[in-house]
């Protein structure tokens, strides 16, 4: 079948209008249902030496030293995905109110209930409402914890929920990510921007919890808070298809589209205007007694992107003078730092590579956590290899010799990274222009219980990115404290 022999009505078409979607970008979608993404090619794991660079003391502390000069003069913005709603976190816990197994592992986490910083505040409503169930003790807890006439955590985001006991206070991950901020994210005036990507069902919760504790941080960390807000752009959502490629249809005649993946959020980044921003994802926060080393080693990979940023705006600018690239000594500077080669390349070549948005992300040794690493890929058009996050989704199962450059992988990503988003003139990148749409994939997934195809976009860090100047610095496994299930919460670094 091919895109042509579809016949989308005047309904389909207003449909696609509605959203922002163009017909084009319909067919495009349908094109690859049935063709297929084409696999990553992996020539080698990135390792220290070899594409990640494990900075020195003497250099880190150079690095953080230059971020701290730069500070007073940057619109900086923390940027955090949020819209994920906490439902998979409470997961074994929503099986545990049908089947109470000592096995599931929510049995512990309920055992250990006073060790979570909700815990007050659960005992509270149970004592206040009853129990009008007939589960039993541990069974309650969960009910409680999780339905609408309790907590409702089962239905918030994570951001919503209370992650960390303090002395005069329980923060949710939302306030732990306000008070990093002001610790490392302090740019012009003394000012705080963070920008959350969230469902608009939850705006006004997020609003108020932060409505609660402004002045208090606001005082105590000498910062003023500007908080901004925005959703998933429609224009993103993928339309799914039935088995042979023919778009889904829901109950309503209508086609049905979905979330497009984290990918989309590439839309949501290119509206942020600011020199420098920091991502991290909403459920990688910890208690205040081991922030130190997270806010370290944030100010160093600022200061490496800063680095990155001025030489490249020197080479930039001499290129524009009319140097050639001999005569430009900065360029084997960082070719090194980079690890890339520059000096073979034309004056217009190396213009076209340094006209481009800067990341540095960091990269923990690999642990077994779930989830992508730090590549070397080869170029689809047979041009120079590249740094790449690369996810197991990305690479086929099939390839022995690619899932043995994959299982070899040093490090992990984490999703901490920082980016310059302007150029040397000050103008700010389209970000939209340096997205490789050939790396998304198909996942399958079922509606009113019929099987139907999904199409996920390249991912945020992954293929959104794919075309951005990239540096990988090696950052401690403290700095890496996701919370994936309510138990991670009984982790020593989350207590």
């Amino acid at each position: 079948m091919t895109v042509k022999e579809i016949d989308f009505s005047t309904q389909d078409i207003q449909q696609f209008n509605s959203l922002g979607i163009s017909v084009e970008k319909i067919q495009h979608l349908i094109e690859h249902f049935i063709k297929g993404f084409d696999f990553i090619d992996l020539d080698r794991p990135a390792t220290i030496g070899d594409g990640i660079v494990a900075l020195g003391r003497k250099d880190a502390n150079e690095m953080i030293e230059l971020y701290d000069q730069h500070t007073k003069e940057l619109d900086i913005v923390k940027f955090v995905p949020a819209s994920g709603a906490a439902s998979r976190m409470f997961q074994d816990m929503f099986g545990y109110l049908t089947d109470p197994s000592e096995h599931n592992p929510a049995h512990e986490a309920l055992k250990e209930i006073n060790k979570f910083a909700f815990a007050d505040e659960l005992h509270n409503l149970i004592e206040k409402r009853g129990a009008k169930t007939n589960y039993t003790d541990l069974q309650k807890l969960a009910y409680f914890i999780l339905e609408e006439d309790g907590l409702n955590y089962g239905h918030l985001p994570k951001g919503l929920i209370k992650f960390h006991s303090y002395s005069d206070e329980n923060r949710t991950a939302f306030e732990e990510h306000l008070i990093e901020g002001a610790m490392y994210a302090k740019g012009k005036n003394n000012k705080v921007n963070l920008h959350f990507t969230i469902s608009p069902l939850f705006e006004s919760k997020i609003k108020a919890v932060f409505e609660i504790v402004q002045k208090r941080y606001e005082e105590k960390y000498g910062v003023a808070y500007n908080l901004t807000f925005s959703e998933q752009e429609h224009c993103t959502d993928t339309l799914a298809v039935d088995m042979d490629n023919n778009p889904f249809r829901d109950k309503d005649g209508s086609i049905l589209f979905r979330p497009g993946g984290h990918g989309a959020l590439i839309e949501n980044l290119n509206k942020i205007d600011a020199d420098v921003i920091f991502i991290k994802n909403i459920d990688n926060v910890v208690p205040d007694r081991i922030k130190t080393e997270t806010i370290r080693y944030k100010k160093i990979l600022a200061g490496e992107l800063i680095h990155i940023q001025e030489v490249v705006s020197v080479i930039l600018k001499k290129l524009d003078e009319g140097k050639k690239v001999s005569e430009i000594v900065e360029v084997e500077q960082l070719e090194k730092e980079l690890i890339v080669d520059l000096t073979h390349k034309t004056e217009e070549r190396l213009r076209k590579f340094l006209m481009r948005p800067i990341r540095i992300c960091g990269m923990v040794k690999n642990q077994g956590e779930p989830g992508g690493g730090p590549f070397w890929v080869k170029s689809t058009t047979g041009g120079d290899k590249s740094l790449q996050i690369v996810e197991s989704s990305q690479v086929n199962k099939d390839d022995k010799a690619q899932m043995n450059i994959m299982h070899h992988a040093s490090h992990f990503n984490p999703v901490d990274l920082v980016c310059y988003v302007k150029d040397y003139k000050g103008r700010k990148f389209d970000l939209t222009k340096f997205v490789d749409e050939e790396t998304g994939f198909i996942s399958h997934k079922s509606k009113y219980g019929k099987p139907l195809k999904a199409q996920e976009l390249p991912g945020l860090w992954n293929g959104a990115m794919a075309d951005w100047i990239t540096l990988f610095v090696e950052v401690p496994q403290v700095t890496f404290n996701p919370v994936k299930t309510v138990n991670d919460l009984l982790r020593e670094n989350h207590q």
